[in-house]
């Protein structure tokens, strides 16, 4: 007889485990989803046209506080966990009310959901959300074009939409992300790589979306979300971790999975964090992956109008995820603000509408700045009325992405950019470099090209 599966979830990690290991397996039936994290994604359907012939009729996605009585009512063998970024002590509370219920729980094995590409893989990951992957996600693809390399960024999954219709995505424009109608979240992640020339792939089916890949570029970087593993078999993996979260690298899970396969690990922001918290971070490397090349980077802020900083009022809005789940209390924002000479950070609390008033009272540690959020249409217009309800002189936008050119601000507002900047010692070109001499014959038989 099948076993009774539930997939424990927050809309990307369990629709790859399933898609990999259950979606034609006859010994397991997998009987729900449930949803976290993410808003607005439970009360849905994994698709009949994604989850197969053993499922023709989609699979629910249900509240994850319902688990209890999913598993009774559904008789459920065994919970699967399958989304990131949690610490031990919540990771052991759900498997705890998993084996009171009377289900088994499960962790799946990096390897067991990764695909194997037929071009070689570099894979950027993080032990925590908001360790700074993406600027040094940026930089690799930056670095291996400059080798040679044409590499196409394949992207952890953000499907919000219409699950059916994002299997397989490509955004090479602006445009792309227009017609796709990507939200803030998305577009923070896409739209810096498509600035720099970089084709950019996500979406939910991810067997489809690399064999897609593979035939527009020579290598594959995967560019992972949260502190989530890889998808695909890398012969690379590079690993940020985050001195102003020190211990975190071996406290979350499956930040710890990254940092004990990885090959190289870089620790970001030392130039802001305390030293005895980097000390700590390079203590923990030393002892949990005494192999791994370490390189440590600073997060270089800028802006293009620091004049309009100094002295004013100023409304803080950072990356979504790196404050809600990723649990920063500041980001680059706040260090601008400090930098160049801010009289106030204005609390934006008081006038938060909808469901950005919900995220506060669910994320009490934020107070003197405002989460990116929008996940949605609806959001994005609650986050739009919220910031022209605050009363401050001057917006400062620390996302990836120019928020004024996507909301209707009555305010002005400045961008703050920030990327890594590598300290004396060894650095990611060499570290590439390196790669591709190991890649050189391979590459030279499929392209035509020397590296």
């Amino acid at each position: 007889m099948s076993k009774n599966v539930l997939i424990l979830g927050a809309a990307g990690r369990d629709f790859h485990n399933f898609n990999v290991v259950f979606r034609h397996d006859p010994d397991y039936t997998v009987v729900a989803f449930t949803a976290t994290q993410i808003p607005d994604i439970a009360g849905r359907k994994y698709p009949p046209r994604l989850s197969g012939p053993l499922y023709p009729n989609g699979i629910p996605i249900l509240e994850e506080h319902e688990m209890e009585r999913i598993i009774r009512e559904r008789e459920v063998d065994v919970c699967v966990f399958s989304y990131s970024d949690v610490s031990y002590a919540t990771l052991m509370h759900l498997a705890s009310r998993a084996a009171a219920a009377g289900a088994d729980f499960w962790l799946l094995a990096a390897e067991r959901t990764q695909i194997a590409a037929e071009v070689p893989v570099i894979s950027v990951c993080a032990v925590r959300t908001g360790c700074g992957k993406s600027p040094v996600s940026r930089r690799v693809a930056e670095e291996l074009r400059t080798l040679g390399w044409k590499p196409v960024v394949v992207r952890h999954p953000m499907p919000y939409g219409d699950l059916a219709a994002q299997a397989v995505q490509r955004f090479a424009t602006l445009a792309d992300l227009e017609h796709e109608q990507c939200t803030i979240e998305e577009r923070e992640e896409y739209e810096p790589h498509i600035a720099q020339g970089t084709v950019v792939y996500a979406g939910v089916d991810y067997e489809a979306i690399l064999r897609q890949a593979e035939r527009e570029g020579d290598l594959v970087l995967w560019d992972g979300g949260n502190n989530d593993t890889p998808f695909y078999g890398a012969n690379l993996e590079i690993v940020v971790a985050d001195p102003h979260r020190p211990g975190h690298e071996i406290g979350y899970y499956p930040g710890e999975v990254n940092l004990r396969r990885a090959g190289v690990v870089i620790i970001n922001k030392v130039d802001t964090a305390a030293l005895h918290d980097i000390e700590t971070v390079r203590s923990n490397i030393r002892k949990t992956n005494p192999q791994a090349q370490v390189i440590e980077t600073a997060c270089r802020v800028t802006t293009a109008h620091p004049e309009l900083i100094a002295g004013k009022r100023v409304l803080v809005v950072e990356d979504g995820p790196t404050l809600t789940h990723g649990e920063m209390a500041y980001g680059a924002g706040v260090v601008a603000a400090r930098q160049y000479g801010a009289s106030e950070l204005v609390d934006a609390r008081p006038y938060a509408v909808g469901s950005i008033r919900g995220t506060y009272g669910k994320y009490t540690h934020l107070t003197t700045l405002l989460p990116a959020m929008g996940y949605s249409g609806m959001q994005r217009h609650e986050l739009e009325e919220t910031i022209n309800r605050v009363p401050c002189d001057l917006v400062l936008v620390a996302t990836p992405i120019d928020l004024g050119s996507i909301l209707r601000l009555n305010k002005p507002a400045v961008r703050v950019r920030y990327e890594i900047e590598e300290r004396a010692g060894s650095n990611l070109r060499s570290v590439l470099s390196e790669f591709s001499q190991r890649f050189e014959h391979r590459l030279e038989a499929v392209s035509g090209r020397t590296v």
